[in-house]
């Protein structure tokens, strides 16, 4: 089917002899202003049900959206229903405007930097205006400023998070910068969540980061999860990462887990603390920590520098869906990475009906030496 397009003066032309001139863009797009008289009909509505606004199928419509793809996929799909003479505006209106044709005032007191920043979410049906105000809402804990951290963070801040809140009390050195890439050489020797406020504050002025220059403990760990609604461990260390287990059981806060080794890494959510019974802990899987001579870290084992990275990105998607409340999350379930062979693999997990932490009924144990714990298994 071939569909006519015609330019913005020619619809303009067209408009003021009766034609019918229609706005596709979403509600948060036609708020920055639109071609002047045109109506506003996001393309999913008019495309549903196109008799509730054009009761006449031989009217002349003219269609328009930001640079004309939406408009000719939206005159296509009028045609289809027996609207003959729907047309599209062609380079829509961009050239509406490039042209220097009239447009309507934008909205008062429209927020121009959240339509401009987010406008790849904003089309998004999942996510939209809504969303991103969820997003801007949000609260997320990162624990760990390093190699899952920076990726985690520089994404999240991206995506609009509206606060971050970043533990960490370790300082730059050289060898981190071959994977920790919220960090520069100019910083070699600066604390890691000084650096990285000072990155993620650059990339996105909106977000608040909360810089916290400390080791989670025992101690602090309630602390540092008051008020969060989502706690990424990229700390990549076993004591923190039973602690936070833990603290986010009792607590009832989701947990996104992210594992790295040599080639190899892991991703998950544990999210027992609000779903008792029916999704497992990181103690359900681990519950003892393996010998210190099995599982050494980066410094003494080695880390290919991209690996963090795709951890830690997916731990940063699993927090956005989370927020968003989309999609399927990883509880209950173990993602595998292998970078050398490039596959993913999956391993399912269930709750532990006797897990010393989550198990339905159980009261919470306490926090225990967890640095003991750890180096005693």
């Amino acid at each position: 089917m071939s569909i006519t397009e015609i330019s913005p003066r020619e619809a303009r032309e067209r408009q003021s002899h009766g034609a019918i001139l229609i706005d596709v863009r979403e509600e948060h797009e036609r708020a920055l202003g639109m071609a002047q008289a045109a109506r506003g009909i996001a393309k999913a509505a008019l495309e549903s049900d196109p008799s509730a606004h054009l009761p006449r199928r031989d009217a002349e419509i003219l269609l328009i959206c930001q640079s004309g793809a939406r408009s000719l996929q939206a005159a296509a799909a009028l045609q289809a229903q027996g609207y003959a003479h729907a047309v599209s505006v062609q380079g829509g209106t961009t050239r509406w405007i490039a042209e220097g044709l009239p447009v309507s005032e934008p909205v008062p007191d429209i927020d121009a930097d959240f339509h401009d920043r987010y406008s790849r979410h904003l089309r998004l049906p999942e996510v939209g205006a809504e969303g991103q105000k969820k997003l801007e809402a949000a609260h997320v804990l990162l624990v760990g400023a390093g190699g899952l951290g920076s990726p985690a963070a520089f994404y999240l801040a991206a995506a609009g998070v509206g606060t971050i809140r970043l533990a960490d009390d370790d300082v730059i050195d050289r060898s981190n910068l071959q994977r920790q890439i919220l960090h520069t050489d100019a910083r070699i020797g600066v604390g890691k969540v000084e650096s990285a406020a000072a990155t993620l504050s650059a990339l996105n002025p909106r977000v608040v980061i909360e810089a916290v220059a400390e080791r989670i403990t025992s101690g602090n760990v309630e602390r540092l999860l008051d008020g969060v609604d989502v706690v990424i461990d990229g700390a990549d260390n076993f004591p923190a990462r039973y602690l936070l287990n833990d603290a986010c059981v009792k607590l009832g806060k989701p947990l996104i887990y992210g594992a790295v080794h040599r080639f190899e890494g892991q991703a998950s959510v544990f999210d027992a603390g609000r779903h008792r019974g029916t999704a497992p802990c990181y103690r359900c899987l681990f519950p003892e920590p393996p010998p210190p001579e099995a599982a050494p870290n980066c410094a003494e084992a080695g880390v290919l520098g991209v690996l963090p990275g795709v951890i830690g990105l997916l731990q940063a998607t699993e927090a956005i869906k989370l927020i968003l409340g989309i999609g399927e999350p990883l509880s209950g379930r173990l993602l595998h990475f292998d970078a050398l062979s490039m596959r993913f693999r999956e391993t399912r997990l269930s709750p532990d009906p006797d897990c010393a932490v989550c198990a339905s009924g159980r009261p919470f144990p306490g926090y225990i030496d967890y640095a003991a714990f750890c180096a005693g298994a």
